[in-house]
């Protein structure tokens, strides 16, 4: 699902008050990592996950790595925190009109 500027915005909104519910380690996007983001996506459709402190290239392509593995699309990354959705069999967030 390829999201608009207009879901974009809104999803934003949502993930702003939200902590980061899962950190990727200094040894990238392993398998218990994939696990547990998948877990996470599972749970909340809407998730911020906490990068290493590497460069911005770097990190860039750990969450290309991350969204690739989960099925899930980046929404924001900013500085070492990004925000990830993929929608759920029943979808709980809504969309705006």
């Amino acid at each position: 699902m390829a999201l608009n500027a207009k879901q974009r915005k809104h999803l934003k909104a949502l993930a702003h008050h939200r902590k980061p519910v899962v950190h990727v380690g200094n040894a990238g996007v392993t398998a218990p990592v994939v696990r547990e983001i998948t877990q996470a996506l599972d749970a909340h459709e809407l998730l911020k996950i906490r990068l290493p402190g590497v460069e911005r290239d770097a990190r860039h392509a750990l969450l290309e790595q991350v969204c690739e593995a989960t099925g899930a699309e980046a929404v924001q990354e900013i500085g070492r925190v990004a925000v990830i959705y993929r929608r759920a069999k029943k979808p709980r967030l809504k969309f705006p009109e």
